[in-house]
């Protein structure tokens, strides 16, 4: 935009327009890389470390714990069902069940379920120790996440708070835009090729109140029908006798006159009138 404003001069309307938008959105850009980077520093890099660091390492512990759960569970199992079958073989010993293929006595049977049970309890013994050992480190992961969390928190409002400040400074910027192009009508009027009346008689009473050069605002009267309310959106200073300053969410009646730009309106609250720009107005009736 700047580039093309020293094509078409930067001191023709549409190139200091083009000045004027181009160092707004050059302020905007900046704006946005300063939130994108207090982002990553505050808050986007320290949760991608916690993730591929800390996190990762207690998730894959935790999974540990889960797989040496399971194999406890299942030494328990078979030293419950080992221990059946003794009390069984030790009761009531039956040849079909316990003897192996070269047959074995009923006495040989018990004392190989005997063996079992002192496997399995064995089997059990391993696993409970190596699941309390993992239960441990696991525990003592989980229990640093806490402050970990306490200090995430801080940076995702420290995130909240930047991401605030930017839209902030974006919408003032804008604001700040809409108030010089909202003077940038009258400019173009002063630059406008309109005929000069020649000086002469004063002209009918049908005249239009609106002079060529300029509007002169104590000759404005409203129309009998045509006025609107309207309300301001935004602050307006005049930049001369001829405007009406604003206030935000003020109540005033508008109206327009035959040759007036079609950007501005008159307008009117209690013995003040002057001209107001459309864009800093929401017509309401």
């Amino acid at each position: 935009m700047q580039d093309a404003a020293k094509e078409f001069g930067p001191g023709t309307p549409y190139g200091s327009t083009l000045i004027e938008v181009g160092e707004c959105e050059r302020r905007l850009g900046t704006a946005e890389r300063e939130f994108l980077q207090t982002s990553a520093i505050s808050f986007l890099t320290p949760l991608r470390n916690f993730l591929e660091g800390d996190w990762r390492t207690i998730s894959k512990e935790r999974r540990l714990l889960e797989n040496l759960r399971l194999d406890l569970d299942a030494c328990k199992t078979r030293l419950k069902k080992a221990k059946q079958a003794e009390a069984k073989a030790a009761m009531a010993p039956d040849f079909q069940e316990t003897r192996p293929r070269n047959y074995v006595l009923s006495a040989s049977a018990s004392a190989l379920w005997t063996e079992e049970v002192e496997k399995a309890e064995h089997e059990l013994r391993v696993a409970q120790t190596e699941f309390d050992r993992q239960a441990e480190v696991t525990r003592l992961l989980l229990e640093g996440i806490s402050s970990t969390h306490v200090n995430h928190l801080r940076c995702l409002h420290e995130f909240v708070e930047a991401q605030a400040v930017y839209y902030k400074q974006c919408h003032f910027h804008m604001q700040e835009l809409q108030k010089e192009l909202g003077r940038l009508p009258n400019a173009f009027a002063l630059n406008s090729t309109h005929p000069v009346a020649p000086a002469g008689p004063e002209t009918d009473g049908n005249s239009s109140p609106v002079e060529t050069d300029t509007l002169k605002i104590e000759e404005v009267q409203a129309p009998a029908t045509g006025t609107r309310k309207a309300k301001v959106l935004y602050d307006y200073d005049a930049a001369d006798s001829s405007e009406l300053s604003l206030l935000a969410d003020e109540l005033i009646t508008v109206y327009t006159v035959p040759g007036m730009d079609s950007d501005w309106l008159i307008g009117e609250r209690g013995n003040q009138k002057g001209k107001v720009p459309v864009t800093y107005l929401e017509l309401l009736s």
